[in-house]
């Protein structure tokens, strides 16, 4: 059961980033995954008020508020034009509408869930955090830093001609997923590069990257060697949802099938 003694709505960033300094303090997202929790919080810190909640657009990044909800990601119509259906994908088998209306954004990449399917999709983009104290880094190191009282602030990736795929499996719909996939290619600095990033392994989710040049030609043998390759990088556990080899099979699989969907695009 969650006991909450005050509820501070703040009305600035440095007032809520004060107020987090405490440790029995805790910055409110959407409560989805926080009222399922047996603690004591002496103060719950709301910024639903500092326009935290649009995702804005320049011509060089798309900028997502942290109060943003999966919904929005879910049906904001420019990310689909720009990334295709990954990220409606990533998010679409997150329980249910309802729950998405309320989850946030800021919510699902700071506490570095390992079965988060939102990290694992931005990670495999060039994706940066903004924090308020600690500014803009890439949410590749933000993932493998120690927890801390800072506040995430807003999520940027950087726009950019890229190809993005997401899969994912489940036992059940709306179940937490069994394994997460996101691939991304795209130029960078006049060279083909590859991202691919695993999640609930059951871990929270990894980053590799590869210069590769593949052709839309190559041969089902040499995508499925590359899918292997890349499968084999990360490390797998063993829980409910299934044994390592399990997990790492289906990503080897899921994997495979992302390259050659993006491949067969490029015909």
């Amino acid at each position: 059961m969650l006991t909450i003694s005050n509820y501070v709505r703040a009305k600035t960033l440095e007032e809520a980033y004060e107020l987090n300094q405490a440790r029995s303090s805790r910055v409110m997202g959407g409560m989805m995954w926080m009222r399922l929790s047996n603690a004591k919080v002496k103060t719950v810190i709301d910024l639903s008020g500092l326009g935290l909640d649009q995702i804005e657009e320049t011509d060089k990044v798309f900028k997502i508020g942290a109060m943003c909800t999966l919904r929005q990601l879910e049906q904001c119509e420019r990310l689909r034009e720009e990334y295709g259906d990954g990220i409606a994908e990533a998010v679409r088998h997150i329980v249910g509408v309802q729950f998405r209306n309320q989850a946030t954004v800021g919510g699902s990449i700071y506490g570095r869930f390992g079965f988060s399917d939102v990290l694992t999709a931005f990670l495999a983009l060039d994706t940066f955090v903004e924090l308020y104290d600690g500014g803009i880094i890439r949410l590749s190191e933000f993932v493998n830093r120690k927890p801390d009282r800072d506040i995430l602030v807003s999520i940027i990736i950087r726009k950019g001609k890229r190809k993005f795929r997401y899969s994912s499996v489940r036992r059940t719909k709306t179940d937490f997923p069994v394994i997460a996939c996101a691939v991304v290619t795209g130029i960078v600095h006049g060279e083909e590069s590859w991202y691919f990033s695993v999640g609930a392994r059951p871990m929270k989710a990894a980053l590799t990257e590869r210069k590769w040049q593949l052709k839309p030609d190559e041969t089902e043998e040499a995508i499925a060697a590359c899918a292997k390759e890349i499968a084999a990088e990360f490390d797998y556990g063993t829980n409910m949802r299934g044994s390592a080899e399990y997990r790492q099979h289906l990503a080897e699989v899921l994997l495979r099938r992302s390259i050659s969907s993006i491949l067969t695009e490029d015909k």
